[in-house]
């Protein structure tokens, strides 16, 4: 299994290097063999696929692969959004959904994510038995048998995604408020959704980036900074009061506010749990993994919601998303879930969302994160993503997590958590976070502080010691 490695949500490689129409039939059987042995094989599999270069292909030879096993395969149309093939997975009652994504990654990247039959990632414990399967299956080859064409079946799945979003927010609030957006689905697969719904409810909008192109404009599908510029430009040059932007496969926000300012993925988790929890004061507790921002924690207690800190991966928020009353769950790249929709994250529900905020408030969204740090205190986020040579990774680890570390930059160590990475609280300024990437050979950096200077010193400090070591 040396070349198909599984990270945080399924797996992925580059294209024509590891990524390879044989390694997709592979891991495609081996979750069809999952199936067989764990699930119902009677109720169909769905396959879905991004704008990546090739995808609707790797699609096609996903869905051949699931054939040999002898079950019906729903094959998309055309591209669209994981969130939306994990809707119709749990809609449709279908045993399971599989992807082809490699979602935030650079164009040269794609990938496979697994999704159950609950609509959403698949768990530790599936992952666990289809990487078994997938052992047998890199052992013994393929079955020596033809696909099946007659199996496979069409599939539209932006239609019922559109309608079922549709009925998520008070579109009369909305219009009423005369609030005009831009959408920047940055060439990927959520491309024409958001725009759709607020166009077919008068809501004034614009779309930028909305053709595919699997180079995606030159940057990472990815939408923070810097990727989110040509967004920016846009936002300066119109006059818009927010802009709302997607990663390739839409389940990561971006968002930018009226005066081009970006709001990052903590502020748009904090800004919807203060509204959905707050204002609308609907009920349920608050997931969020080890690296989100504590003013998350802040909220939860002034709500009186429970608060769950779990490991790096939406897979984990989904499992206690499934297991508990969850208001709200998500992670620090933007992929936010609600019980309000699906335990899975989903970049146009987090945006409808917000377009609610604005009109339910009459406020932007940077005045909202203003009147929270007054509130709350100040909290300034920041990630660094260092690719090392072989063995850095390793030896920065093991530092940090070193007993004989009792003070770091000039600040005492207070408390130490090693949930998913090492994170060392400093004093009462705030907390730095080393954590090895579950999908890219890279270390990642985090900190966060009351200002915005501090946090990019000890990252910039942060980076130049890991460097050295």
């Amino acid at each position: 299994m040396s070349m198909i490695h599984f990270g945080t949500d399924g797996w992925r490689g580059v294209i024509a290097d590891d990524f390879t129409f044989d390694n997709v039939r592979k891991v495609a059987y081996a979750f069809g063999r999952y199936i067989v042995r764990a699930e119902d094989p009677q109720r169909g599999v769905l396959v879905g696929y991004d704008t990546r270069y090739g995808s609707e292909r790797f699609a096609r030879a996903a869905a051949e692969a699931l054939t040999l096993t002898g079950m019906h395969v729903h094959l998309a149309e055309q591209a669209a959004p994981t969130p939306a093939l994990s809707l119709l997975v749990r809609q449709r009652g279908a045993a399971g959904g599989l992807m082809i994504t490699a979602s935030h990654n650079p164009f040269r990247w794609n990938g496979v994510k697994f999704k159950a039959s609950y609509g959403s990632s698949a768990m530790p414990a599936i992952v666990a038995q289809i990487e078994s399967e997938l052992a047998g299956v890199l052992r013994d080859g393929l079955p020596r048998i033809a696909p099946r064409a007659e199996l496979i079946h069409s599939l539209d799945v932006r239609a019922p995604y559109l309608e079922t979003l549709d009925k998520l927010v008070d579109w009369e609030r909305l219009r009423e408020a005369k609030l005009r957006f831009l959408i920047d689905p940055m060439h990927g697969a959520a491309r024409g959704l958001l725009r759709a719904l607020f166009e077919r409810h008068g809501v004034a909008c614009e779309e930028i980036r909305g053709a595919r192109d699997p180079m995606f404009g030159g940057v990472n599908p990815e939408p923070i900074e810097p990727h989110i510029e040509a967004c920016r430009q846009a936002m300066c040059a119109g006059k818009f009061d927010a802009a709302f932007c997607a990663d390739g496969d839409g389940d990561r926000i971006g968002a930018l506010d009226h005066d081009g300012t970006f709001i990052t993925p903590h502020q748009i988790f904090s800004i919807l749990l203060w509204h959905l929890a707050g204002t609308r004061k609907i009920p349920g507790d608050v997931a969020k993994t080890f690296s989100v921002t504590k003013l998350v924690d802040k909220l939860a207690a002034k709500f009186g919601r429970k608060l769950y800190e779990l490991p790096v991966g939406f897979k984990y928020v989904c499992e206690v998303m499934l297991e508990r009353d969850i208001l709200l769950g998500g992670e620090e790249s933007g992929g936010i879930g609600t019980k309000l929709h699906l335990p899975e994250r989903d970049a146009t529900v987090s945006a409808l969302l917000l377009a609610e905020v604005l009109a339910w408030h009459g406020k932007h969204l940077g005045e909202i994160v203003r009147e929270l740090h007054a509130e709350l205190g100040e909290h300034h986020y920041g990630r660094v993503d260092l690719e090392l040579k072989p063995g850095q990774k390793e030896k920065a680890l093991a530092y940090f997590s070193g007993a004989k570390l009792t003070s770091y930059l000039g600040y005492p160590i207070v408390r130490r958590e090693d949930l998913d990475g090492i994170k060392l609280y400093l004093g009462d300024t705030g907390w730095v976070m080393v954590r090895g990437s579950g999908t890219e050979p890279m270390l990642r950096l985090y900190a966060e502080t009351a200002s915005a200077d501090t946090t990019r010193r000890i990252l910039d400090e942060s980076a130049a010691k890991v460097r050295g070591i």
